[in-house]
């Protein structure tokens, strides 16, 4: 089962964030909101995500801040910035910081929803091959290629497991964040610990870190 997109809205204006939340979870995703730039990089930083939706003039830290702040941990989540700066140099700036797109306001909703639905189309189209420890993850195919020749076939929670991991290299998921972005079905977090543990028999117990009292995160990769 394909998981939920996870969206995170960071805005400080407490209408437009209530309003674009509101929205998108009526389109479907899963949204967490923040509306200053220390909380939204608390969230970005501790759980998984599929999409930052990024205002510019936030409190505590200003929004391209905390995008470069995110990038220079490892966290690589496509970004749209909606920002009220929306002349060429505001636009280029973000992109130059790490956006992969920038609306100003005011904007048009169906132009806002089409531009996040191609985002996360480009970004689940363009990675079909991860590394990970010992080899590299098919994504499609949903096995892994070992440095030594082998070949791994994974079930599909197993392949969406090690995929939520490997897109996140440097990150830490708690198993709750886990639960809800790969078994959206379950509601005991043991199923996380279970499919941890069937990777662990496949590919040794290198290719998943356990980090006590928080969760899991990708092993070191070569």
């Amino acid at each position: 089962m394909k998981h939920q997109p996870r969206i995170l809205v960071v805005e400080d204006d407490a209408r437009l964030n209530s309003m674009l939340s509101e929205l998108l979870a009526s389109e479907g995703y899963h949204v967490v909101s923040a509306r200053d730039g220390q909380r939204a990089l608390h969230e970005g930083l501790t759980q998984p995500f599929d999409l930052f939706l990024l205002d510019r003039g936030l409190p505590l830290i200003e929004g391209l801040d905390v995008l470069t702040k995110l990038r220079r941990s490892g966290v690589l989540t496509p970004t749209l910035i909606l920002s009220a700066l929306g002349n060429p140099a505001d636009r280029v700036e973000g992109l130059d910081r790490g956006a992969e797109d920038y609306l100003a306001k005011p904007f048009d909703i169906d132009e806002l929803l089409a531009r996040l639905r191609a985002l996360l189309r480009r970004h689940e189209t363009t990675v079909p091959t991860l590394r990970v420890p010992g080899g590299a993850l098919e994504t499609e195919a949903r096995t892994v290629s070992l440095a030594s020749g082998e070949v791994v076939a994974l079930s599909e929670r197993e392949a969406d497991l090690l995929e939520r991991l490997a897109r996140r290299p440097e990150q830490v998921f708690e198993r709750v964040d886990l639960l809800d972005s790969v078994f959206p079905d379950a509601d005991d977090e043991g199923v996380v610990d279970t499919y941890v543990h069937y990777l662990r028999k496949k590919l040794g117990r290198g290719c998943i870190v356990t980090v006590r009292g928080i969760g899991y995160r990708l092993g070191s990769v070569s």
